[in-house]
């Protein structure tokens, strides 16, 4: 993760996420570059170790799996090799990876994106794994882990959710009160605005340009409700309904209040000028917390859920996004990486985890909460009471789609936001493109 050293942070490294950039939509050359690798392979693979091919190339996370590992190693007697590579290289060479000789256990996301490679059979199906960790999770996650064909490929680790966050004394300071509303929320960016403030953070420049979807997401599931956002990302509705409309006339209503310069601005900077209370708010998700190393700085984060629009809709859905595990099509030691899934599955390895990382939340019903910090607590709070869960953008869509049509449309659109129906007129010139009818 990056930021800034003006309130001590982890080192500055690459970025949280990335939209896989145009994985489905520019050719496997592109891809190819010998950067994303296997652990050795061949079928002189030792049957004592699991290769394990992580994207946790951030601090934290990175030490997290390898308590992960180390704590399996020590009770199944087998090795784990571990090949790290960082969030954008990992997402954006994986096609490649995976039609090559791929690690045994590779880190991957619930949803759109765990689907795309089982129906490409680039993986392999879990439900012996599941028989045995299946009790401990609930219905809406086994969900999130089955392919179109009924099957699971999927163990999940944990999840987090998206909301406004803010720091507590800067309202507290400033005689803010916290906007359940659209009105309110409106008012509130115009008064920060007043006060010297920029209402909203904001950095989507570079490889950061996914960072505009959980805006986007939220403005259309607020205005739109769940079914039809969901629609709109099956491809099954047309970007030019008269819905998409409303959602972007809000962001309209909202863009005077964004950060000035977000298109030359990386979302960690927008983050920083949060901490920094140079801005009032941010639409981000809970990973915000892992750039956090003073805890004075940590307990003075709080956040809300994304205003209501509609009140048939309400604040019923949240974002938020499921990561896990995945099994390769031919895994060098299958059995040995079937007993590392098992163990990934467990409360214990979530516990694990979540006592190195605490910005993320276990989806293993059985795991202690008892270490979770406030923001913790409180965003499991926030998915438990969710009519609707929603991962994000480019894991509910294609995400080529997504990356290599919808981002470029909304972030030139932001630069200059008139009513939208151009830039969205484009956007469904190209729909059929990555859906079928």
């Amino acid at each position: 993760m990056t930021q800034q050293s003006r309130i001590p942070l982890a080192a500055r490294g690459p970025g949280r996420r990335n939209v896989v950039g145009g994985l489905f939509g520019i050719g496997a050359a592109a891809l190819a570059a010998p950067v994303l690798t296997a652990c050795g392979g061949g079928a002189a693979a030792d049957p004592k170790s699991v290769t394990f091919g992580s994207n946790g190339a951030d601090a934290t996370p990175k030490s997290a799996y390898a308590a992960l590992t180390k704590a399996f190693a020590k009770d199944s007697g087998l090795k784990v090799k571990t090949n790290t590579v960082d969030h954008d290289t990992f997402q954006k060479g994986i096609s490649t990876y995976l039609q090559g000789t791929p690690d045994d256990v590779f880190t991957w996301f619930a949803g759109y994106r765990m689907q795309y490679f089982a129906k490409k059979r680039l993986c392999s199906p879990l439900d012996d794994v599941w028989d045995t960790i299946g009790a401990d999770f609930s219905d809406a996650t086994k969900q999130l882990c089955r392919g179109e064909d009924g099957k699971y490929y999927f163990v999940p680790l944990y999840n987090y959710p998206w909301a406004v966050f803010y720091r507590k004394s800067l309202f507290e300071e400033r005689g803010y009160e916290i906007p359940r509303k659209w009105g309110e929320f409106v008012a509130l960016a115009k008064r920060m605005k007043k006060d010297g403030l920029s209402p909203i953070a904001s950095g989507y420049g570079g490889g950061d340009s996914w960072s505009v979807l959980g805006a986007f997401d939220y403005l259309n599931l607020r205005t739109n409700g769940y079914d039809f956002h969901m629609s709109l990302m099956r491809g099954e509705v047309a970007w030019t309904d008269k819905r998409t409309l409303a959602t972007l006339d809000h962001w309209r209503e909202l863009a005077p209040y964004h950060q000035q310069g977000a298109g030359g601005r990386s979302w960690q900077d927008a983050a920083q000028s949060l901490l920094d209370k140079k801005s009032g708010m941010a639409v981000i998700g809970l990973f915000l917390g892992q750039q956090i190393t003073d805890e004075k700085i940590r307990g003075d984060i709080d956040f809300f859920p994304f205003p209501e629009i509609d009140a048939a809709h309400g604040q019923d859905a949240v974002e938020a996004p499921t990561d896990g595990f995945m099994l390769s099509r031919r895994p060098k030691n299958e059995d040995g990486a079937k007993k590392f899934l098992k163990f990934l599955g467990q409360a214990r390895a979530e516990e694990l985890y979540m006592d190195v990382d605490p910005s993320n939340l276990a989806v293993n019903e059985q795991a202690g909460t008892g270490s979770y910090n406030a923001l913790q607590k409180k965003s499991a709070e926030l998915i438990a009471s969710a009519k609707h869960i929603t991962q994000f953008a480019d894991r509910d869509s294609d995400p080529g789609f997504i990356s290599t049509v919808v981002l470029p449309g909304l972030t030139q659109w932001l630069g200059h936001p008139d009513d939208g129906s151009g830039m969205l007129k484009k956007i469904e010139s190209q729909r059929s493109r990555f859906f079928t009818a």
